[in-house]
């Protein structure tokens, strides 16, 4: 599990084990029953139980039977975070004229333990086969946005990631080697951009540029994506990182950022070795 901060004293078990009842439901299973909940998070069913009970005396879950539902009101989890961080807000007309410029899909993301997480999105043209949308997670380590996001946090974090979360294939053209990984975080922090070919989905290809708040810590990563039916990594890399790095700029600038241009310390790259 990723360190949070604070000892275990300060750990509560009991809403740990909440919020993993309440994530068990999903597109696979969006009515389980309880003996189903108590598969998937390892608990006792008698556990499962005082936990949907709690849940339901909130107002979280309904039970239909011998199967629980999320309510609507799981809604508002995410309704507070909004309304809490405006970077979604700040960035989403950005997106827009980044998708006008492009002609492709834009979106903002970011790092969540070790997942990407979608928290605003522009989309054009339906490029990848899963349903992207605001809290959409994806595997970060075969993303260009979980590359800069992975690429500016510290080393211990990149090796626990490499450690805990592994690098998982996707497809034939995810990197899986620890060390090629590593150079490839390595070639993203000296450019300043990322472009993933084909890596998370066959055929999918994006770029993404990091995204800074008013301290100068990359918070997000700003990407724009399309098919290797309309376009190359070579088209992607001359036409659209500029305007990436423009767009994540901006966005940067909204939130106080005033330091180096994401545009400005980029440079050209050596010679390539087939991966971004």
């Amino acid at each position: 599990m990723t360190e949070i901060g604070g000892s275990d004293r300060d750990h509560i078990q009991s809403l740990e084990r909440g919020f993993a009842v309440l994530l068990a439901f999903d597109e696979q299973r969006p009515n389980p029953t309880l003996a189903e909940l108590a598969t998937v998070t390892g608990y006792s069913r008698p556990a499962v139980r005082r936990i949907l009970l709690t849940l339901q005396s909130l107002g979280y879950v309904e039970n239909q039977g011998v199967r629980w539902a999320l309510t609507p009101r799981v809604l508002s989890i995410g309704q507070h975070y909004t309304a809490s961080h405006s970077m979604p807000d700040i960035a989403q007309p950005h997106l827009v004229r980044l998708a006008e410029k492009t002609g492709e899909s834009a979106s903002l993301a970011t790092l969540d333990r070790d997942e990407v997480v979608y928290i605003a999105r522009v989309a054009t043209r339906r490029i990848m086969s899963i349903n992207v949308s605001p809290g959409t997670r994806v595997p970060a380590h075969a993303t260009s946005m979980g590359r800069v996001l992975l690429a500016w946090e510290n080393h211990q974090r990149i090796e626990r990631y490499l450690t805990e979360t592994g690098l998982v294939p996707c497809t034939p053209h995810t990197i899986t080697d620890h060390d090629q990984f590593r150079r490839s975080l390595d070639r993203v922090r000296r450019q300043g951009w990322s472009l993933v070919s084909e890596e998370l989905e066959e055929g999918l290809i994006s770029v993404a540029a990091p995204v800074r708040d008013h301290t100068g810590i990359v918070v997000a990563a700003l990407a724009s994506s399309t098919s290797s039916g309309r376009s190359t990594p070579g088209h992607l890399e001359k036409a659209v990182v500029p305007l990436a790095l423009e767009t994540a700029d901006a966005i940067s600038n909204d939130l106080g950022y005033r330091g180096p241009s994401a545009a400005s310390i980029a440079n050209t790259p050596p010679a390539r070795d087939g991966f971004y």
